[in-house]
């Protein structure tokens, strides 16, 4: 057998191994997917990608997922946010110009667990925001303060106008122009305690911690978090907004 006769077996074995692995890969891919697409799958479903999110399921890798499909598409928003029973009255959009209007727009009414003075914002900020209260406000006041929350108090989520800094006002527009944020100044307990960023932030002990820690979580579910440790013009509120590059102060 020549030199050229033997390499050439070696590469058409060195092929078929080859293709033998992809057939492989490709029906195990298949059997994957069969088993994650069936009506009684064993694979829970929120560590499951073909399913769609469940607000109060426990958070895994799946998840963060699940929610940027949600965020992209209204009608997995709001179906999540009924599931997990949030009450999110549904409105038309709203649309003024180019800068300012609402999206996916609703009456948020209640969260998963807690009350909200009624606002106008949209799906994706309602479903961030729900995120927040149930993996991160509900467990941490429970198990730092041994109630829950039974209200949280904002400031607003729309209002068509431009930036505000600490320089003055910004050519550029605000995210609540947009409705892609909310501004949360305090929480009331079901144990009767209320508590607010004004008056609160600086406190020790548990209730100061509280804060600083639903502050941090909240870094977990929206792009933007402002508190009052980035500037006085954040010193009575939690900014929270959903576009952006990833920024927690």
């Amino acid at each position: 057998m020549s030199k050229h006769t033997g390499r050439r077996r070696f590469l058409l074995s060195a092929a078929s191994f080859v293709f033998s692995i992809a057939v492989v890969a490709i029906l195990f891919g298949g059997g994957g997917w069969w088993l994650l697409a069936h009506s009684e799958t064993p694979v829970p479903s929120h560590w499951n990608p073909l399913r769609e999110l469940k607000i109060t399921a426990p958070v895994t890798p799946i998840i963060r997922f699940q929610l940027n499909r949600a965020l992209a598409n209204e009608v997995q928003c709001r179906a999540a946010l009924a599931d997990a029973g949030a009450n999110f009255e549904a409105m038309d959009d709203l649309i003024v110009d180019e800068n300012c209007g609402i999206t996916g727009r609703g009456l948020l009414s209640a969260l998963v667990t807690s009350g909200v003075n009624a606002v106008e914002t949209s799906c994706a900020t309602t479903l961030r925001l729900a995120m927040w209260e149930h993996h991160v406000v509900q467990p941490t006041a429970r198990d730092l303060l041994g109630t829950q929350v039974s209200r949280l108090r904002h400031v607003g989520s729309y209002n068509c106008r431009q930036m505000r800094t600490a320089q003055g006002q910004s050519s550029g527009w605000s995210s609540h122009a947009k409705a892609d944020s909310i501004d949360i100044v305090g929480l009331q307990f079901a144990d009767g305690r209320s508590l607010t960023l004004l008056s609160d932030w600086g406190a020790e002990g548990p209730e100061g911690q509280f804060l600083h820690q639903i502050w941090r979580g909240a870094c977990d579910w929206f792009r933007v978090v402002l508190g009052p440790g980035f500037n006085h013009l954040h010193a009575d509120h939690f900014h929270l907004q959903g576009p952006g590059w990833g920024y927690c102060r």
